[in-house]
């Protein structure tokens, strides 16, 4: 793996905060908000249980049935009923709250019981919106299907059905429909190479699956909600994931031809790029549109594009369909998850400081403006996938934009 390529922490990156630094605790504990979608529609969510009996888990000893929990953003009535979503389910919940204290802030600075999506659980689906294109999120190492609700919740706004996948062992922790907890098993004694390749084998079975599943639903089957797979086009599906979910989605676009479009944000292309072990999309690229989104740089000191980014190189070098690069130079790794814009609002609200936490944020989501940031990752993947799945040309995917002056795009390779 590389530096790129798992993200160890859920919070921010995996930063060690010295002892000395004293734990801020705030007058009023900080309810995470995430920002409001811009879409033209409210979003409604569902979370469900998909079980495959086929298939267990090669981390899992005796393992035979594949139990995954996923949440569907979609576009909703306007006015309709159902409670806000929570941000996070409570395991996710406590596991957030205790990365608290890694960055110098006590426990009780954060109320995450009381943290909501924008979203409403159950809502009616909105009936003059569909059909919805339908787009697959796979998270990062170590990561959950939540903490890209910010980007989630704005592609549902914008009128697509978004089905956000957990991948149990692999995620920090996943509560399933019965109240059952899955936890990491990510194994301590493999090759770390070999344990990744297995990871992204995995991830793809996953993303088949859930595919199969609502193509089944679609044929009269109810393993969701009926008017919701009634709405979803899946003739035009995308597919986007952070980190490791970014290279799964470029490694199954080569054996999988129903995903029409797919984006990697930050993710690294390959199992390990410094040994040089590639995975098929490096050599193959991809047959059709592909974004990727990089930020900050490398730990050898070089911006994160495909100018100095051999795997990244390669993928854009072997595609034959279109690909767009988007560069946000102050961001860095987990600027492109929901860190972005909650360590923001912890610092405006608990009021951390010192050495310490500034090293915290620089490195996790560099010194990028975090309003700037998620506006403009949310206006690149929606125009992206507006050009590519609705067949809608967007010229801020063109040339340098005015309203986005953090973003730099990159030409591909000559």
């Amino acid at each position: 793996m590389t530096a790129h390529g798992a993200a160890a922490a859920v919070l921010v990156l995996s930063c060690s905060v010295p002892s000395a630094v004293a734990a801020v605790t705030a007058h009023e504990p900080v309810v995470l908000r995430p920002p409001e979608p811009t879409g033209d529609h409210a979003v409604g969510r569902v979370d469900l249980e998909l079980v495959d009996e086929t298939r267990g888990h090669p981390w899992v000893e005796g393992s035979e049935r594949r139990e995954l929990m996923v949440s569907v953003w979609y576009p909703a009535r306007e006015g309709g009923d159902g409670p806000r979503a929570p941000y996070a389910s409570g395991p996710v919940g406590d596991y957030l709250v205790s990365q608290v204290e890694k960055v110098g802030l006590s426990r009780d600075a954060v109320d995450i019981d009381g943290a909501r999506a924008n979203a409403r659980l159950g809502a009616d689906v909105a009936a003059d919106a569909g059909p919805f294109p339908l787009v697959l999120y796979s998270h990062g190492f170590n990561q959950t299907r939540y903490q890209a609700t910010a980007q989630l919740e704005e592609l549902a706004s914008q009128g697509y059905a978004v089905v956000a996948m957990d991948h149990p062992y692999e995620s920090i922790a996943v509560e399933l429909a019965d109240g059952r907890v899955v936890r990491s098993a990510v194994p301590g004694q493999m090759d770390p190479t070999e344990m990744y390749r297995e990871a992204i084998d995995v991830r793809q079975d996953d993303a088949r699956f859930v595919l199969d599943t609502l193509e089944r639903a679609a044929d009269g089957a109810r393993d969701v909600p009926v008017g919701l797979v009634e709405a979803m086009d899946l003739s035009s599906v995308g597919m986007f994931g952070h980190s490791a979910g970014g290279f799964t989605a470029a490694e199954l676009m080569v054996v999988d031809d129903r995903i029409d479009a797919g984006a990697d944000l930050d993710g690294s292309i390959g199992y390990h790029v410094g040994d040089e072990v590639w995975g098929r999309s490096n050599t193959n690229g991809s047959a059709r549109p592909f974004m990727i989104m990089g930020g900050g740089w490398s730990k050898a000191g070089y911006p994160h594009t495909s100018r100095e980014s051999p795997d990244w190189e390669m993928f854009r070098a072997a595609s034959a369909g279109p690909t767009v690069e988007v560069y946000l130079e102050e961001g860095e790794h987990m600027s492109f998850i929901d860190t972005q814009w909650y360590l923001a609002q912890l610092e405006e609200e608990a009021h951390p400081s010192g050495p310490a936490w500034e090293r915290t944020v620089e490195d996790s989501v560099g010194t990028v403006d975090p309003d700037r940031s998620v506006a403009a990752q949310r206006a690149y993947l929606t125009a992206f996938f507006d050009e590519y799945l609705r067949g809608e040309e967007q010229p801020l995917l063109d040339g340098p934009s005015p309203e986005h002056p953090d973003v730099e795009l990159i030409d591909p390779p000559a």
